[in-house]
């Protein structure tokens, strides 16, 4: 890789070196910052990601922290592209290293043309091109703290790339208003102190132009913001969860949103009883969910299996996380799936539906407790650390079309007409009608027992039969109500790919790279992971020569999942892994495709 003339300063002292030619031109640009917990690293994120969608720029933030509340070694970065993008860029064009840890881990990600912007305050580097500023010293004396260096920086960058001073500005009022006068006053101090320097500092200004985009009308979110959001405007009324990285947001974002309306959110003592107190709740009538990540999935598996058994709808939001035990917390990973297709001893029905976006989540959240509804069964939205945590540029959500269904519920009166209640009473559909608890005229046993149609538990054969019939028949009758997959690309194409959950946005720009070299590709995005969606893959798989699933895990679990349900295409599956803890990145993908080289 090749490099930029060396370049360190300013370093107290000694003079600014001088610099000239055009800005670089940048229509899509990625931003990395780095340093310890507790130096700002996602504030400077964020702050940079809420300019550029003031400039009509497609965004997405990723965040690399440790599992620990300050210390130790932390990253984000944010890209921002006038095309629709939902991964991390490839290469860095402008690193902020608050140490230099920061300048080790990052520079191997430097684009030719990158540019490094470091903080002096305590080290001097001599990598390549680099530029320092002492910015925890700029701000230290003026506002007494130095942690207003990340603001500082923000400023130093906003000189870089040419920001427009007034927007500038605004970014750092939207963001600190509501923490007061002084903060905001502090902040904006900050911003001009940073500005100053790298006005004053050759090489700095107009380093960069950043090329203005038509994407005006969206907003930045998270998928567990939209969990959130899609619970509340979907009827759910009752959350009971235990902080768990990467979920805790579901449950924070609720904490706001549900009391307002009349809900409830409880912070349980465990997983055991988060999964027991939302199983009692949908039993009294409440629409109701929980949120996870790998360590409490394992604890509420008997639950969730309780609910299955006894038919009682709940709605588990999986974040998953690098396992198995603690693993890593605040990394990515799809290592879930297994679990979650046997969750549990026994057989029962379940949905696993898997969103891709912030859009998708917060519509199939909505989507989900209907399904748990009408159809009696536990659903699980199975999510992912990028998804749930990492911030992208997002369609506002479509508030006017949601539809909350309930499913087969007895009226006052229905049930008045009633000359005897069966709780779990055979229908064609294996879904029995049910009333609230407490409905006038009405009684009825539930149980995880095995039971008769009344409730009552049974260790008949031939109930036996008859009612694990019922229940799994759902996984069947339900087919055509589960969230379909979606396709992309020409239909001609014999390359195919295959993918869920947040690898979407990665394999959609991994399109367009195999497209410009001039192999056209056919993608299928599973919407609906379990049960295995055999009449949407089938004809896909047909259409092809060979299928790339693309999944972060160590051994292929979506594609293990395939050749069990689809053996007649085998031959045509092969495996794209990632399983280091961090996203894929589209080149890569690519790297893995042979028909593209």
């Amino acid at each position: 890789m090749t490099t930029p003339a060396a370049r360190t300063g300013p370093i107290p002292g000694e003079s600014a070196p001088q610099a000239g030619g055009r800005p670089i031109e940048l229509a899509d640009l990625s931003v990395m910052i780095g340093g310890q917990g507790g130096d700002g690293t996602l504030t400077v994120s964020d702050l940079l990601g809420r300019y550029f969608r003031k400039r009509g720029l497609y965004v997405y933030t990723s965040r690399n922290v440790l599992s620990r509340i300050r210390g130790g070694h932390a990253d984000a970065s944010v890209r921002a592209s006038r095309d629709p993008i939902a991964a991390v860029k490839q290469h860095v064009d402008v690193l902020v290293a608050f140490d230099q840890q920061a300048i080790d881990l990052g520079r191997a990600e430097l684009a030719p043309h990158g540019f490094v912007l470091y903080d002096s305050t305590a080290f001097r580097s001599e990598a390549p091109g680099a530029v320092g500023f002492p910015f925890a010293t700029l701000v230290g004396g003026p506002l007494g703290q130095p942690i207003f260096k990340n603001t500082a920086a923000y400023g130093a960058l906003s000189v870089v790339f040419g920001f427009d001073p007034t927007q500038t500005r605004e970014v750092i009022e939207e963001r600190f208003r509501r923490r007061g006068g002084d903060a905001l006053d502090k902040n904006l101090k900050a911003l001009e102190i940073g500005r100053k320097a790298a006005l004053e500092t050759s090489g700095c200004p107009n380093r960069f132009s950043v090329a203005d985009g038509d994407a005006h009308d969206l907003i930045l979110t998270t998928g567990n913001q939209a969990v959130a959001l899609g619970f509340v405007v979907g009827g759910g009324r009752f959350f009971a969860g235990y902080p768990i990285t990467p979920a805790t947001e579901v449950m924070e974002y609720l904490q706001r949103y549900l009391p307002p309306l009349g809900g409830v959110v409880r912070q349980a003592e465990d997983e055991l009883a988060a999964i027991n107190m939302v199983i009692g709740a949908s039993y009294a009538g409440a629409r109701a969910m929980t949120s996870t990540s790998g360590p409490g999935l394992s604890l509420m598996t008997e639950g969730i299996g309780h609910a299955g058994a006894a038919e009682i709808p709940v709605l588990v939001a999986d974040c998953q996380r690098v396992g198995p035990s603690t693993g890593e917390p605040t990394r990515h990973e799809q290592s879930d799936l297994s679990h979650l297709a046997n969750l549990g001893h026994g057989e029962y029905p379940r949905f696993i539906v898997a969103p891709s976006d912030p859009v998708d989540a917060f519509g199939m959240t909505v989507e989900a407790l209907n399904l748990a509804d009408r159809w009696r069964v536990p659903v699980i939205l199975l999510l992912d650390q990028a998804l749930c945590q990492n911030t992208t540029t997002s369609r506002r959500f479509d508030l006017q079309h949601v539809a909350v269904d309930r499913g087969p519920r007895l009226s006052a009166d229905a049930a008045a007409a009633l000359t005897e209640y069966k709780v779990y009473g055979h229908t064609d559909n294996g879904v029995s009608p049910w009333a609230v608890p407490g409905t006038p005229g009405l009684w009825s046993e539930v149980t995880g027992n095995e039971h008769d149609e009344w409730g009552h538990v049974s260790v008949d054969p031939v109930n036996r039969r008859r009612m694990m019939h019922q229940r799994m028949e759902k996984m069947h009758r339900a087919r055509d109500e589960l969230p379909g997959g979606r396709l992309f690309g020409p239909a001609t194409a014999k390359v195919g790919l295959v993918g869920f959950g947040s690898t979407s946005g990665p394999i959609l720009e991994a399109q367009r790279l195999l497209e410009a070299r001039g192999l056209a590709t056919r993608y299928y995005q599973a919407r609906t992971v379990y049960p295995v969606p055999v009449h949407e893959l089938d004809p896909f798989l047909k259409g092809v020569d060979v299928a790339y699933v693309v999944e972060h895990n160590y051994t292929g679990q979506f594609a293990r999942l395939m050749r069990e349900n689809l053996p007649w295409h085998h031959a045509k599956l092969r495996s794209i892994l990632r399983y280091d803890g961090a996203s894929f990145r589209a080149p890569e993908i690519v790297a893995e495709i042979p028909e593209a080289k």
